[in-house]
């Protein structure tokens, strides 16, 4: 019997040797997918699209866009989403201050005129500002 109670005491140090491994790999694999989010929204600018002037309001004002992405995206996106007719104009403009450039990228006005976190443009169908 002594053999036999060696024998599974050897089994179960075996058993949580092995679950600590387990458990051990469990953890590096959460803190793997902990920080791969924040690596992926690096990539990512939160905007803040706001109404201005007659332009209808968009149900959701808060969204993230890629870095990389251009203002005429932004500003097709903004078409599409209010369902603006293709002959209407439509003027974008940052912190209501200047419209950019619609070559200029997301990611750069963020840098240079975003705060709090997010980069707030105002749309409208008339001219409003500068």
């Amino acid at each position: 019997m002594a053999e036999t109670d060696s024998a599974s005491k050897t089994d179960r140090t075996s058993d949580e040797t092995g679950g600590n491994v387990q458990l051990q790999q469990d953890r590096s694999k959460e803190e793997t997918t902990l920080t791969s989010p924040n690596k992926k929204r690096n990539d990512k600018v939160d905007i803040l699209l706001k109404a201005t002037a007659d332009a209808p309001i968009m149900k959701k004002k808060k969204w993230a866009v890629d870095r990389t992405k251009k203002v005429s995206w932004v500003i097709e996106f903004i078409r599409k989403y209010i369902k603006c007719d293709p002959s209407e104009s439509l003027f974008l403009y940052v912190n209501q201050a200047f419209a950019p450039s619609p070559d200029q990228e997301i990611g750069n006005l963020f840098e240079c005129y975003g705060s709090d976190g997010k980069l707030v443009l105002h749309y409208c169908k008339s001219e409003a500002w500068g």
